[in-house]
């Protein structure tokens, strides 16, 4: 039960903070638009994107919406009932559970996502506290399966990491 409990939290502590950051973004910085972060390479700027990464899908909210929903399921299936004791793979399956849910309850409510993060070294789209989740997440996720395969073939079973 703390098992759960524990995840619930976290998963909760991190949509909150996405939201808390989200609500600042709309009622402080869509005034002024933008503002330099750290000059000439991150700037705040208060974007509306109505897709998904890069915008693609802009328009489809209901497809979106649906997609993100059954993707969420399977990852808190994996969080709840198949990470216990597997910390790496319960760290990422967490971090893309919040994230997404960060982003659903934008694109549910509002019918777009708030982004704010923008690289100005390179050419990149407007991001956000929850996209960063889910990529760090889906990274750790990547780890998680190459450690698998590593100790598979050591002969190890993946519960002896």
């Amino acid at each position: 039960m703390a098992y759960v409990v524990f995840n619930l939290l976290a998963a909760a502590a991190l949509i909150g903070i996405d939201q808390a950051i989200k609500l600042w973004a709309t009622n402080v910085l869509q005034p002024v638009g933008a503002m330099p972060l750290i000059p000439h390479v991150v700037e705040l700027r208060f974007v509306l994107n109505p897709g998904m990464a890069f915008s693609l899908l802009s328009g489809k909210q209901l497809f979106l919406i649906i997609a993100t929903s059954i993707a969420l399921i399977f990852v808190a299936y994996g969080l709840f009932f198949r990470s216990r004791g597997r910390y790496l793979q319960q760290a990422a399956l967490l971090l893309i559970l919040a994230g997404g849910i960060g982003n659903l309850i934008d694109r549910v409510l509002n019918g777009e996502v708030v982004d704010y993060i923008n690289l100005l070294f390179m050419q990149f789209a407007v991001f956000n506290f929850a996209d960063i989740c889910v990529c760090v997440g889906v990274g750790l996720w990547v780890l998680v399966i190459f450690l698998e395969e590593l100790h598979a073939e050591d002969g190890q079973s993946p519960k002896e990491q």
